[in-house]
């Protein structure tokens, strides 16, 4: 079960707790700990997840550029047969020049995109966790309202 079902079931909880006025309501204590502990388990298996794509980030740039390396090293490549020709020397020059520049465009391009989609599911990621940790910190604040300190006397 995911943080996200965890927290709808503790505000269940809450909400079929027997109410004491508009704000105050008797809850399963029990329940409550039981479904923060079960948040508590699952919040590292999220951050694991936000681990594993960062991991997968490195992996994304480490493709690009070894794959801009192999566009380059086949652009050099093509370049030195065309020049290998006397009479058309000047004109494979210029067009190793331009392959290598479209490889180093391509290169900047694909590094680009791979930044831009790990940076969107970091963000999304962050997103998910900041959101999950703002409605636990909700329901924990609403718990100390709920439920009295213990050693009070109630009247």
């Amino acid at each position: 079960m995911n943080v996200e079902e965890l927290l709808d079931q503790l505000d269940e909880v809450i909400d079929k707790g027997l109410g004491l006025g508009s704000r105050r309501c008797i809850v399963d204590a029990e329940k409550i700990r039981i479904l923060i502990d079960d948040i508590r388990l699952n919040m590292p298996q999220e951050i694991k997840q936000a681990r594993s794509i960062v991991s997968d980030r490195a992996d994304i740039i480490t493709t690009a550029k070894r794959e801009a390396e192999g566009i380059i090293h086949q652009a050099e490549e093509k370049a030195k047969t065309l020049v290998a020709q006397e009479e058309i020397t000047r004109q494979a020059q210029a067009r190793a020049a331009d392959i290598i520049a479209q490889s180093q465009q391509k290169s900047r391009e694909m590094r680009k995109a791979a930044q831009e989609f790990v940076d969107d599911i970091m963000r999304r990621a962050d997103e998910g966790l900041t959101m999950n940790l703002s409605e636990v910190r909700k329901v924990r604040a609403s718990l100390k309202q709920q439920i009295p300190p213990a050693g009070r006397n109630e009247q």
